[in-house]
């Protein structure tokens, strides 16, 4: 995708053919910060620390993160290491875990410069393999919004999404985003209603600031809008992300998707999780075997934003009390009509 023009990956190996570029996330939309990662401690608490986020896109930051560890030591026992190290920054995303799963067992049957070298090669397989999964999940969307189009041919598509599963998401193109993107760019008119996804306002900060780089039209929502805007007939699908979905169907979502399913069931509308094989963990039952991050309660108490003299980064307290901030809530399968994935759209996830 791309950004003042110019295109990019959200992840990359640098020019000296080692070091890892992220952007920054915490300083979008203001500034376009890319950040280098040297060690494998840079890499964990780029993931811990909501630098880069997004379920596959922590799993290929955590591939290089293990890749970066043993260019420093490519011994067994520092495989070990840094593999707890990295699987222990975010628990509730089952991505992160299956790539350094595949790592782990790419780089086995080596030592030294040979493990090394193989760890670079499968985190570059493994994104490569991100975008061309991306991908097929946009051509597999499109095909639900050219339904609609032709159901509605004289208005734009109006779509409702919760949190960042765009590109940003991912390596490239996103999850719910890529068939927003795929129908944009084949010229089907398309209307994005973006949550902006308290308490971290990822919609905000980030669905819209790449779909406005896309040109996708988009109107910025708070999180209780989404139910009036269905009653009133303004939603014609609601398409998210998910960082897991356990073997009968329930989907683990930034907090708020479960009441979006249940304004969507109770209306009409269906609701759509846009996925990559990788995110269904037949390992788990249900929905309730989970664990939901309970992540710092400043991320309640304050907001951060753009200061009045149009420059500075600025933090504002909110409130004086205590918070509770549960990252994660599980919308139940019942309430979803479909996945979107690369082997295309299922009832049912397995």
């Amino acid at each position: 995708m791309k950004i003042n023009g110019t295109s990019y990956r959200s992840i990359w190996v640098n020019e000296n053919g080692w070091s890892v570029h992220i952007f920054d996330q915490r300083a979008l939309p203001w500034r376009l910060d890319i950040v280098e990662l040297t060690h494998i401690d840079e890499a964990a608490r780029a993931i811990k620390e909501m630098w880069t986020r997004g379920a596959p896109l922590l799993a290929m930051t955590g591939a290089y993160g293990l890749a970066l560890a043993l260019r420093a030591d490519p011994s067994d026992a520092n495989l070990d290491a840094a593999y707890n190290q990295l699987v222990a920054t975010r628990p509730t995303a089952v991505n992160l875990k299956w790539a350094l799963d595949q790592m782990k067992a790419a780089v086995a049957p080596y030592q030294g410069q040979a493990r090394i070298d193989a760890a670079y090669a499968k985190a570059q397989a493994l994104c490569d393999e991100d975008v061309a999964t991306n991908s097929a999940i946009g051509d597999h969307g499109l095909e639900i919004l050219r339904a609609l189009h032709r159901q509605h041919p004289d208005r734009a598509i109006n779509i409702l999404t919760h949190c960042n599963a765009g590109w940003l998401a991912t390596v490239d193109y996103g999850t719910a985003t890529a068939p927003i993107y795929r129908a944009h760019d084949e010229g089907i008119p398309v209307h994005v209603w973006v949550d902006e996804t308290r308490p971290r306002n990822q919609g905000a900060l980030l669905t819209a600031y790449e779909l406005a780089e896309h040109g996708v039209p988009h109107t910025l929502i708070c999180d209780n809008s989404g139910g009036l805007l269905m009653q009133q007939g303004k939603v014609d699908a609601v398409i998210v992300g998910t960082d897991r979905v356990t073997a009968n169907g329930d989907v683990c979502n930034k907090i708020g998707t479960y009441l979006k399913a249940l304004a969507a069931k109770d209306n009409g509308v269906p609701f759509y999780v846009a996925l990559p094989f990788t995110t269904f963990d037949a390992n788990l039952a249900s929905g309730a075997d989970i664990p939901i991050e309970e992540r710092d309660q400043s991320e309640v108490t304050h907001i951060d934003g753009l200061g009045e003299d149009g420059q500075t980064l600025t933090r504002v307290r909110l409130t004086q009390s205590p918070a509770a901030n549960p990252a994660f809530d599980i919308t139940p399968a019942r309430l979803v009509t479909a996945f979107i994935t690369e082997r295309g759209v299922l009832d049912k996830p397995l």
